[in-house]
């Protein structure tokens, strides 16, 4: 059984549904708790629940993210970033606040957590 606790959401899971319940029923009796099924959404993450297995998607943030940041009609090509690849400072224009730029990497990095092929190229933009 794997508990885990964010402020006051808390997601239990376990391959033993009896055990599960009687800790539920714990919970309870210590606390009031609101059992809300089958695990769907936590922290901004998606659950997707298939014949495969578990998926873990973060559509709606990324999308968001999109509509904040650039058009979402953009067309979409596919790239791979150059290995050992620096970034250097040989341009004359820096931001005049860097804030926005720091609050998309780290909205990319959390993203990053279910989208692996991004991780290489937000950790050198980082």
């Amino acid at each position: 059984m794997a508990l885990f606790v964010y402020v006051d959401d808390i997601v239990l899971t376990s391959n033993n549904t009896e055990m599960c319940n009687k800790f539920k029923t714990y919970l309870n009796t210590c606390f009031t708790i609101k059992d809300l099924g089958p695990l769907k959404y936590f922290l901004g993450i998606e659950f997707a629940h298939r014949s495969q297995g578990l998926f873990l998607l973060q559509q709606k943030y990324s999308l968001e993210i999109i509509n904040q940041c650039g058009p979402l009609g953009a067309k979409l090509f596919e790239f791979s970033m150059e290995e050992n690849h620096k970034i250097t400072l040989e341009y004359e224009y820096l931001l005049a606040d860097p804030s926005s730029y720091r609050r998309l990497i780290g909205r990319l990095i959390y993203v990053a957590i279910t989208t692996s092929d991004l991780t290489y190229a937000v950790h050198i933009l980082y």
